[in-house]
């Protein structure tokens, strides 16, 4: 039965998947990196390698997260093991920025909410860390989210300790510099699967929910489902949210019910197949003589 419940996903998601291939050439460039004023204006004696940096995030893709310990916004410790399960969005963000980051989690956070509202809030989580070290503490962080609203239910906000700064980041792929106006760092989202492992990096300060929606589509309808929730009632969930589409028109999602037909004429011919061979092993073993 998880064998074909695989199967059958992966089908509505070649269904789901093959249309929208056709408008990666269109979308914009993102923006790599962030960069404070202070850049722009001659000031920093430092910049980040943009070349050494992307391929330092593109190197950390396939790579398993290691289970460390960061405080969450009421200081208490949060193994990032507890977000095994469902897919995982991580942004690396410094709270005395006063320009890009709260740009980009305001970007993210519009993004979410849209994909929260197709997909629900119970299907993946997100982490926003805290890089400025030992000035990104957890009172800071939580100060930082209730001064631009983020109050989801999937969404926090975690603490390092300096000591492992420089570890984690190199794990998710996060290169950062300090400048004399802030810092100088990757434009980033990591997108991890339900096993711990990275899978996606996500550049530039705007988020639509198409751009972070659509992977999470495949890595919750990938994902094994919960012993805990009926298989047919989980298989069809995941039908409907692989159904829904993005309206960059709108900013809304959609039901696409020429998926639905599709799927519709998918299943009638596995069910023909199956029925053809059910006849033609039936008639076969009516055609088989009988040994005295």
């Amino acid at each position: 039965m998880a064998r074909f419940a695989r199967a059958l996903v992966a089908s509505i998601l070649f269904l789901a998947v093959n249309p929208l291939l056709a408008d990666t050439d269109v979308a914009e460039k993102p923006k790599l990196t962030a960069r404070p004023q202070g850049v722009n204006s001659g000031l920093a004696l430092t910049a980040l390698d943009e070349k050494a940096a992307f391929a330092l995030s593109q190197s950390a893709i396939g790579k398993r997260v290691g289970d460390f310990v960061l405080l969450d916004r009421e200081g208490q410790p949060v193994q990032l093991a507890r977000y095994r399960g469902k897919p995982l969005l991580v942004s690396f963000i410094y709270t005395a920025c006063f320009q890009v980051c709260p740009t980009t989690t305001r970007n993210l956070q519009k993004a979410v909410q849209n994909t929260v509202d197709v997909m629900g809030a119970d299907r993946f989580n997100v982490i926003s860390i805290g890089f400025n070290q030992p000035f990104d503490s957890p009172a800071a962080l939580k100060d930082f989210a209730r001064q631009y609203g983020i109050h989801l239910p999937n969404w926090e906000f975690l603490s390092p300790a300096p000591a492992i700064v420089g570890e984690l980041t190199r794990e998710f792929g996060f290169s950062f510099v300090a400048t004399p106006a802030g810092f100088d760092h990757l434009n980033q989202v990591t997108m991890v699967d339900a096993d711990g492992t990275i899978v996606r990096q996500v550049y530039g300060e705007k988020f639509t929910a198409e751009d972070l929606a659509e992977p999470l589509k495949v890595l919750i309808a990938g994902s094994a489902i919960p012993r805990e929730v009926g298989t047919l009632t989980e298989i069809m969930e995941r039908v409907r949210i692989i159904c829904s589409i993005y309206d960059p028109l709108t900013g809304r999602y959609r039901t696409n019910y020429s998926l639905y037909f599709q799927f519709a004429g998918f299943l009638t011919f596995v069910g023909f197949m199956i029925y053809l061979s059910v006849n033609f092993w039936k008639n076969r073993r009516r055609g088989t003589p009988k040994t005295p």
